[in-house]
C-alpha cells in the first residue's frame, strides 16, 4: 500500500520529509502527508505512533527538526500556535482547555485580544455557526455544568470563531458516547461541504468507515500506508496500523472460562449517592462479584457508573449502603486502606485522578505506597527504579526509562503505567476498572484486556465499567447495565443474544 500521493498543489496542506526528535526518541521520521481541500483526512496508528506530534507540528505547538510544509501553496513554518490559527489552522485538542469555572461565552472570548468581538456579535457568530454546521451552544451556561459532549462541541466552536480552512481534531471521539459521536460526524460532513478540511486523530476504525475520505497510517513515527478510504478494506487499515491483527484477535477472542465466579469477594448493598444538585447517582445497587470473575457495567454514560468507582475507590462517601471485600466492611475506609485491603482501582480519567505529568514512570508508580519504599525516613530511588524497570519491561511500556516524564508518554503506554501500579497491589483481592480502554489502539486494548483477564485468572474479583459493548462481552462473563442509577439485569456473556439483551437494558427496559 502506498501513501498518499495528491500532487502538493492540489493539498491543501502538504507536509514533505517531517521529522521531529525528543532527545533519543524519533516520534516522527520523514513524513510525507497531503490533505485535499474539502476532505476529512483521518490518521490512524497505535499508541505512541506519533499522531499527536504530527498534529502538534501542523498547529506549531512543536517544531519539526526536518521537513516542508506549505499551506494553500504557500511555505508554512508555524513558530506557534497563534502563527497557525492566523495562517488559517485551529486545533481541538483530546484534553479540554476550557476554564469550568467560568461561562461558555467567557471561554469564548477568553485570549482574544486583538480579535476580541462585542457580546452581541459573539452571539451573532453562534447562531451562524449552529445553523451551518448543528454546532448550538448556550452562552450562559457554566462550563464545568456540561457533558463532556457539550464541552467538545464549546471547543470546536472556539475553533471555528477563527474561520479557518484546516481544523484539527486530536482524538475527538474517545469520551464520546455513540450520539455524540453521531453528531461529531455530522458536523464534520458540514465543515467539508463548507470548504473547510478537517484532520482526524482516532483509533476507532468505524468511525474512519463512516467519516473519512483519505487516511494515512503512522507505525512508529513513519507513515506506512493510505489512502482513498473508499478503496481500502477496513482490514487492511488495521494491518497496517499492528503489522498483524493478532492483538485485535486477542482482543476479541471470548473469554476461556465463563459462568459464576467462586466465593463471593466483593459484595456491595443498597448503595445509595445523591449528587450536589439534588439527582440520583445511585439508587439502592446491589452487586457481587465472585472469586475468579469478571463482571461488566454497561451503560451510556452518565448512569451512575463514575460515582460508583468513586465509592469503590473510597474517593467519594455514600449516603447509605455498604462495601464489603471478603467479608470485612470497607464502606468508610480510606484510599489508602482500600490499597492495603487488596482493592485496585483504574480510573475513568488517568490525568485527573491516576498520574502527575511532570513526576516519573518509577515515582507514579510507587505513588499510593512510597511508604514500602522508606528507609530510615528517606526514600530508596534505586529500588524505585528497579521496579519501574521491570514494569516498564513486563508491561511492554515505550519509555526511554523510569526516569522518562510520565506526562511524556503517550495515552496507551500512560495506562500500562497506571495498569502495572495498580495490579503490582500487594494481596490482589479486587480490581475496578473504569473506562481502561478509552482512547486506546487495538494492540493496547487486546494488552489491557488479557491483563484483566489475567488477574481474575489469578483469584480476583473484577468489575468493568465501559461503553465498548463488544469488549464487555469478549472479556466478561456477565453484564450487567447501568440505567439511571441502578444496575439492570445480569447477561451472561455466553447467550448469542448477549448484544441485543444488553441494548434492551440499555433503554431501562428490563429483560
Amino acid at each position: 500500500m502506498t501513501t498518499t500521493t495528491a500532487p502538493e498543489r492540489t493539498a491543501l496542506l502538504a507536509m514533505s520529509g517531517v521529522g521531529k526528535s525528543f532527545g533519543p526518541v524519533r516520534a516522527l521520521d520523514g513524513v510525507t502527508l497531503n490533505v485535499k481541500p474539502r476532505s476529512v483526512h483521518c490518521i490512524l496508528g497505535e499508541n505512541g505512533a506519533g499522531k499527536s506530534t504530527l498534529c502538534n507540528s501542523i498547529y506549531g505547538t512543536v517544531s519539526p527538526d526536518t521537513g516542508s510544509m506549505t499551506l494553500g501553496g504557500n511555505e508554512y513554518r508555524p513558530r506557534n500556535p497563534a502563527d497557525a490559527l492566523q495562517a488559517g489552522v485551529a486545533m481541538v485538542h483530546q484534553h479540554f482547555s476550557l476554564i469550568p469555572t467560568m461561562t461558555v461565552a467567557d471561554n469564548l472570548l477568553l485570549g482574544r485580544d486583538g480579535f476580541r468581538p462585542p457580546r452581541a456579535q459573539l452571539a451573532t457568530d453562534l447562531d451562524r455557526i449552529a445553523d451551518s454546521y448543528g454546532l448550538r451552544v448556550d452562552p450562559k451556561a457554566t462550563v464545568g455544568g456540561l457533558t463532556v459532549g457539550a464541552r467538545q462541541r464549546v471547543e470546536i466552536v472556539k475553533a471555528l470563531l477563527r474561520d479557518p480552512q484546516l481544523i484539527l481534531l486530536d482524538e475527538p471521539t474517545a469520551v464520546l458516547d455513540v450520539k455524540e459521536i453521531d453528531a461529531l460526524i455530522a458536523t464534520c460532513a458540514a465543515l467539508t461541504a463548507d470548504g473547510k478540511s478537517v484532520v482526524l486523530i482516532t483509533h476507532k476504525l468505524g468511525e474512519v468507515a463512516r467519516a473519512a475520505d483519505e487516511a494515512t497510517v503512522l507505525r512508529g513515527g513513519t507513515v506506512v500506508g493510505g489512502g482513498r478510504v473508499s478503496e481500502m478494506g477496513m482490514s487492511t487499515l488495521l494491518e497496517l496500523m499492528l503489522g498483524d491483527t493478532e492483538p485485535l484477535d486477542r482482543a476479541v477472542a471470548p473469554r476461556s472460562r465463563r459462568g459464576a465466579g467462586g466465593d463471593a469477594v466483593l459484595q456491595i448493598s443498597g448503595l445509595r449517592v445523591t449528587r450536589a444538585d439534588g439527582s440520583t447517582a445511585l439508587d439502592e445497587v446491589d452487586l457481587t462479584v465472585g472469586r475468579g470473575e469478571i463482571v461488566g457495567i454497561a451503560g451510556v454514560e452518565g448512569n451512575g457508573q463514575s460515582e460508583l468507582t468513586s465509592v469503590l475507590s473510597g474517593a467519594l462517601a455514600a449516603d447509605a449502603g455498604s462495601v464489603h471485600i471478603d467479608g470485612a466492611d470497607l464502606t468508610t475506609a480510606t484510599p489508602a486502606d482500600r490499597t492495603a485491603g487488596g482493592v485496585a482501582v483504574i480510573p475513568e480519567d488517568r490525568h485527573a485522578e491516576a498520574i502527575i505529568g511532570a513526576l516519573s514512570i518509577a515515582e507514579n508508580i510507587a505513588m499510593p505506597r512510597l511508604s514500602a519504599y522508606r528507609r530510615w525516613g528517606l526514600l530508596d530511588r534505586t529500588r524505585m527504579r528497579a521496579d519501574a524497570a521491570a514494569a516498564i519491561t513486563e508491561f511492554s511500556i515505550r519509555a526511554p526509562g523510569p526516569d522518562a516524564p510520565i506526562g511524556s508518554l503517550s495515552g496507551g503506554n500512560q495506562q500500562k503505567v497506571v495498569l502495572a501500579r495498580e495490579l503490582s497491589t500487594a494481596g490482589l483481592r479486587v480490581v475496578v476498572a473504569a473506562q481502561p480502554t478509552r482512547g486506546l489502539d487495538a494492540g493496547a486494548v487486546a494488552f489491557v484486556l488479557d491483563r484483566l483477564r489475567t488477574a481474575a485468572d489469578d483469584g480476583a474479583a473484577v468489575l468493568v465499567t465501559s461503553s465498548e459493548i463488544d469488549e464487555l462481552i469478549a472479556v466478561c462473563d456477565r453484564i450487567v447495565v447501568a440505567y439511571r442509577g441502578r444496575l439492570l439485569g445480569s447477561v451472561p456473556t455466553q447467550s448469542d443474544t448477549a448484544a441485543h439483551d444488553i441494548g434492551t437494558l440499555m433503554t431501562g427496559v428490563s429483560t
